[in-house]
């Protein structure tokens, strides 16, 4: 079958795109930016890329007619306050265009939404999946509770708070029920409904067997990891030191913490149905959805992270637009030195950053993500999502990869960290020699105050990380 893949770069759809390949579907990957697509997926001969953007109706019309089956994955949650117009306006424009072409199918994938008192969050979504409604084409729904898998938003948050803090003071949400899911059991139903006519126009809440509350699921965490961890509740933290409280100790934005927490307020507790049977599956507990999480951890085989997306940071454009380092009125340091291996030099390059640190004086890169931290910036709390790959629109501490290529031995990066300018950050190999340019574009006289402020540190720093770099290791 011929499938439309929206939220293709999403934490769902790379997920999806292995799996619908594998079954033997064609996928046409709608992207609103073609060059942060990894080259595995980018370069495929069954995958068209289609660069759309849901929120200009005119860019559907790059999308073919001929498709059989199209997924729904697109959520503005994190990316700002007027998520709720984003999402409506999304919706309108996709199922208009949609209208129009030969789909048969559209599934998507929204939360449950049971409770009286819904959030922002799932109030929108529940209203998108009324508005995707059409005669045209049937629509089939899934309503997912928490999803637990590796590189999840609330996986990584409960990991953060779990791991970090062996006694938690925490706020009185963390009594509240859900009803967790495993990332594999959300792409079963996802993938054995294609083609069934059993779901056309239907919604279906689907959930894990275990009732938890987020204390209960901190403490099976913990059970899992070989912890001991105290927890206390408190009825007096406000929403917004609750959101603070998130930021400041997990891995999340303000914003996506902020949301998360009107949420976290809210029971997701699912509505039984036949569901299971239709499509011949058995959901995991929450233990063993956490269990297989590490081991996909351990492996280094996350597919995918909610940090992925580039709301996650500064970006709100495509990356092409970055990509052209400016020449013409800069700061800059460049640097340059011989090379004795070249193999282990790009491997320390494609290895930079997350757990391995910036191989010289990393506690004054420490400092760094604390003080934009403490200025709403994201710090270095993203790390990277696999530790030897790197593609175009990974995340990497509190820079974002522009341009990975081993074969042209060339890495660029873009600073997300809040600066009065803009920041780029290049290592290139030429004829034997590694170059390290630190490229800083200034915003008005602040921009200029800050680099001299900051340029006796990025000498000591950045002479360290390249002789680093270019040595050899025994």
């Amino acid at each position: 079958m011929r499938i439309l893949l929206t939220g293709a770069t999403g934490y769902i759809g790379k997920r999806l795109i292995p799996i619908l390949l594998e079954m033997g579907h064609y996928l046409v990957c709608c992207v609103r930016d073609t060059q942060r697509v990894p080259e595995e997926i980018s370069e495929h001969g069954s995958i068209e890329l289609i660069e759309v953007d849901f929120l200009n109706a005119e860019s559907l019309r790059n999308i073919p007619t001929n498709i059989d089956i199209a997924y729904y994955l697109i959520h503005s949650m994190s990316s700002s306050t007027q998520f709720e117009k984003m999402e409506r306006d999304c919706a309108i424009h996709f199922k208009t265009y949609m209208q129009k072409t030969k789909v048969q199918q559209v599934i998507y994938l929204s939360g449950i939404v049971n409770d009286q008192q819904l959030s922002k969050h799932l109030q929108s979504r529940k209203n998108v999946e009324t508005l995707l409604a059409s005669n045209s084409y049937a629509l089939t729904t899934f309503r997912a509770g928490i999803i637990v898998g590796s590189g999840s938003a609330s996986f990584e948050i409960i990991r953060d708070l779990t791991e970090k803090l062996p006694i938690m003071i925490a706020p009185k949400w963390i009594k509240t029920k859900s009803q967790p899911i495993a990332i594999r059991n959300v792409l079963e139903y996802l993938t054995k409904a294609i083609g069934n006519n059993q779901v056309y126009n239907q919604s279906y809440d689907i959930f894990g067997p275990d009732t938890l509350t987020y204390k209960e699921m901190i403490a099976q965490f913990a059970e899992v990891r070989g912890l001991q961890r105290t927890i206390i509740s408190v009825p007096v933290m406000t929403p917004k030191l609750s959101s603070y409280w998130l930021y400041f100790i997990t891995t999340t934005s303000y914003k996506l913490a902020k949301n998360l927490v009107d949420s976290m307020k809210v029971e997701v507790i699912g509505k039984p149905s036949n569901i299971n049977k239709i499509l011949d599956i058995q959901p995991m507990s929450y233990k063993k959805a956490v269990k297989k999480a590490f081991i996909k951890i351990e492996q280094n085989s996350v597919i995918s992270s909610w940090k992925d997306s580039l709301i996650s940071g500064r970006f709100r454009e495509k990356i092409s637009r970055y990509i052209k380092v400016p020449e013409y009125g800069c700061f800059k340091d460049i640097k340059k030195r011989k090379i004795i291996d070249e193999e282990q030099t790009l491997d320390k390059i494609w290895a930079i950053g997350g757990n391995n640190g910036w191989y010289y004086a990393t506690f004054l890169w420490k400092i760094r993500g604390y003080l934009d931290k403490m200025v709403g910036g994201i710090g270095l709390r993203r790390g990277r999502t696999h530790q030897t790959k790197l593609s175009a629109g990974d995340p990497l501490d509190f820079w974002r990869v522009l341009y990975a290529s081993r074969e042209e031995k060339r890495l660029l990066l873009f600073a997300e960290m809040r600066l009065p300018g803009e920041a780029w950050l290049e290592f290139k190999i030429e004829k034997n020699y590694l170059w390290q340019r630190a490229i800083f574009r200034p915003k008005g006289i602040w921009g200029r105050v800050y680099w001299y402020a900051v340029f006796p540190f990025h000498g000591f720093i950045f002479r360290g990380m390249i002789n680093k770099l270019v040595q050899k290791d025994a």
